[in-house]
């Protein structure tokens, strides 16, 4: 699967490239964002390094890796990133939205985009999440884009989950 622009009524996400890492760095700079991800912000130096591997792809033929980047369309400003990791009928997704952009519905414009676009390809059967108990944010942002939480757990997380329709 390739990564293709996708725009929704606020934002344009935009494929991944290299040179979106010292913008998203500044973006992503709130060691806040790490609460129920672990690690700390990046440097623009590092997160290069980690954007040229994610640009390069998966080493692994059956996987693909998706990477978007959310440009604001008001402004223009890069404010936080979506992904989809495909595996056969399987796309576990992801986002994230840096602090000053939280709490306007970014997060779960950009993931109900990523959703619908994935919903797209025939090829794709299942949309999965995995979500820290405790992060009621990020739950609401997967309710928002039509997942619900399973019994299911993985390192801790809880695995949401939306078939999606063809």
């Amino acid at each position: 699967m390739h990564t293709e622009p996708i725009s929704s009524a606020r934002l344009d996400l935009l494929p991944l490239r290299v040179e979106h890492a010292a913008e998203m760095a500044a973006a992503l700079s709130d060691p806040a964002l790490h609460t129920y991800i672990g690690g700390t912000p990046s440097t623009p130096e590092a997160l290069r390094t980690r954007y040229e591997h994610l640009v390069a792809g998966s080493p692994d033929p059956a996987v693909s890796w998706c990477n978007w980047v959310l440009r604001h369309r008001t402004d223009s400003h890069l404010i936080g990133t979506v992904q989809a990791t495909i595996t056969g009928p399987v796309a576990e997704i992801a986002w994230v939205v840096g602090t000053p952009w939280q709490g306007h519905g970014y997060a779960s414009e950009a993931a109900r985009a990523l959703v619908t676009h994935l919903s797209h390809h025939s090829s794709l059967h299942t949309a999965i999440a995995h979500i820290h108990p405790d992060h009621t944010a990020s739950s609401a942002v997967a309710t928002a884009a039509g997942l619900t939480p399973t019994t299911e757990t993985h390192d801790g997380e809880i695995r949401w989950r939306l078939e999606l329709g063809h």
